[in-house]
Protein backbone atom coordinates (compact mmCIF):
# COMPACT_ATOMS: atom_id res chain seq x y z
CA UNK A 1 0.00 0.00 0.00
CA UNK A 2 1.42 3.49 -1.03
CA UNK A 3 1.78 5.90 1.38
CA UNK A 4 0.55 9.57 0.82
CA UNK A 5 1.41 12.95 3.19
CA UNK A 6 -1.45 14.77 4.71
CA UNK A 7 -2.01 17.13 2.46
CA UNK A 8 -4.01 14.84 0.47
CA UNK A 9 -6.56 14.42 2.95
CA UNK A 10 -6.58 18.65 3.30
CA UNK A 11 -10.57 18.79 2.69
CA UNK A 12 -11.03 15.95 4.63
CA UNK A 13 -9.36 17.47 7.69
CA UNK A 14 -11.29 20.86 6.80
CA UNK A 15 -14.35 18.80 6.82
CA UNK A 16 -13.75 17.29 10.37
CA UNK A 17 -12.41 20.03 12.21
CA UNK A 18 -13.84 22.83 10.88
CA UNK A 19 -10.34 24.58 9.51
CA UNK A 20 -6.83 24.25 7.62
CA UNK A 21 -4.85 21.81 9.17
CA UNK A 22 -1.85 20.81 7.02
CA UNK A 23 -0.17 23.44 8.96
CA UNK A 24 -1.11 22.70 12.33
CA UNK A 25 1.73 20.55 14.53
CA UNK A 26 0.72 16.86 15.98
CA UNK A 27 2.61 15.75 18.60
CA UNK A 28 2.98 12.20 18.26
CA UNK A 29 1.45 10.03 21.44
CA UNK A 30 3.74 7.36 21.06
CA UNK A 31 7.00 8.53 20.56
CA UNK A 32 6.95 12.45 20.80
CA UNK A 33 7.41 13.47 17.29
CA UNK A 34 6.40 16.67 16.42
CA UNK A 35 5.80 18.21 12.90
CA UNK A 36 2.86 19.75 10.36
CA UNK A 37 -0.06 17.54 9.69
CA UNK A 38 0.84 17.40 5.98
CA UNK A 39 4.04 15.81 6.86
CA UNK A 40 2.69 12.86 8.24
CA UNK A 41 2.16 9.26 6.15
CA UNK A 42 -1.96 8.70 4.96
CA UNK A 43 -3.19 5.22 3.73
CA UNK A 44 -6.62 5.45 2.27
CA UNK A 45 -7.26 1.87 1.13
CA UNK A 46 -7.73 0.70 4.33
CA UNK A 47 -11.30 0.87 5.95
CA UNK A 48 -11.37 4.69 6.32
CA UNK A 49 -8.06 7.12 6.59
CA UNK A 50 -5.42 6.00 8.69
CA UNK A 51 -2.82 8.79 9.74
CA UNK A 52 1.13 7.53 10.98
CA UNK A 53 3.42 9.37 12.53
CA UNK A 54 6.67 9.85 9.91
CA UNK A 55 9.01 8.84 12.63
CA UNK A 56 7.37 5.86 14.69
CA UNK A 57 5.00 4.67 11.79
CA UNK A 58 2.44 5.29 15.39
CA UNK A 59 -1.53 5.55 14.26
CA UNK A 60 -2.02 9.41 15.43
CA UNK A 61 -5.83 9.54 13.81
CA UNK A 62 -8.33 7.15 12.10
CA UNK A 63 -11.17 8.24 10.20
CA UNK A 64 -14.30 6.79 9.28
CA UNK A 65 -17.32 7.12 7.32
CA UNK A 66 -20.31 5.50 8.82
CA UNK A 67 -23.75 6.45 7.34
CA UNK A 68 -23.07 9.63 5.78
CA UNK A 69 -20.91 11.19 9.23
CA UNK A 70 -17.26 11.54 9.79
CA UNK A 71 -16.27 9.37 13.06
CA UNK A 72 -12.79 10.21 14.27
CA UNK A 73 -10.20 8.35 16.95
CA UNK A 74 -7.64 10.74 17.83
CA UNK A 75 -6.04 8.69 20.68
CA UNK A 76 -2.48 8.81 18.83
CA UNK A 77 -2.10 12.38 19.20
CA UNK A 78 -0.91 13.30 22.02
CA UNK A 79 -1.25 17.24 20.86
CA UNK A 80 -2.35 19.24 18.01
CA UNK A 81 -1.44 22.95 17.98
CA UNK A 82 -1.94 25.87 15.31
CA UNK A 83 1.53 27.43 14.08
CA UNK A 84 0.44 30.79 14.73
CA UNK A 85 3.65 33.06 13.01
CA UNK A 86 5.45 30.65 11.29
Amino acid sequence: MEALDGNAIAGLLEDVFGAEMTEIVHTCAACGATGPVAETLVYRQAPGTVVRCRACAGILLVIVSVRGMNCVDVSGLAELEASIGR
